[in-house]
């Protein structure tokens, strides 16, 4: 009977660890589309109201949920006090320090940071161009995650029950 219930706790909990690791990876997904929404907000709203970027990223700020939100509320903050020389420098200090909650790969942390190289110093024809190849590289990041996402939870999940097949043969 201790065999069986051993069993049963083993295999409850590899294929819990294989459901969380899909869980993961979905989540993983969704910040990163959230992310291209927030810059297709930021692009719009610069767009359609041709107004200082701390303007825009507050506006967009008061749309968007947490961590983003304050990422953008203290890069327009942090812009509009200039105590930092460069634009890039207080696009890439504020990302780093507010959207580490979300536990980035180092690939999208760096994909992130680009804008900051151009967000403040082109003039709006340019940037509209600009935002719109940075959102369709975006997209490509996000598609590629997409790709391989069908097979990894596949692997997952098939992993999650093979492990607690193994283990139970291995301790019985």
């Amino acid at each position: 009977m201790q065999r069986v219930i051993g069993g049963v706790l083993i295999m409850t909990a590899t294929v819990g660890a294989g459901w969380v690791y899909c869980h993961d990876l979905k989540n993983y997904l969704g910040k990163m589309l959230y992310l291209r929404y927030v810059m297709s907000l930021v692009k719009g709203e610069i767009g359609y109201t041709h107004a200082p970027l701390p303007e825009v990223f507050l506006e967009v700020a008061g749309r968007i949920k947490q961590p983003y939100r304050a990422w953008l509320s203290g890069t327009a903050r942090a812009v509009a006090d200039r105590d930092e020389g460069s634009f890039a420098r207080v696009w890439n200090r504020c990302a780093d320090q507010y959207l580490k909650p979300l536990g980035l790969r180092h690939e999208h942390s760096v994909l992130i940071k680009e804008p900051g190289t151009f967000l403040g110093s082109l003039e709006r024809e340019t940037l509209d161009r600009t935002l719109m190849m940075y959102l369709n590289r975006l997209d490509l990041e996000i598609e590629k995650q997409r790709e391989g996402l069908a097979s990894r939870i596949r692997i997952g999940r098939c992993l999650g029950v093979m492990s607690g097949i193994f283990l139970i043969i291995l301790l019985i």
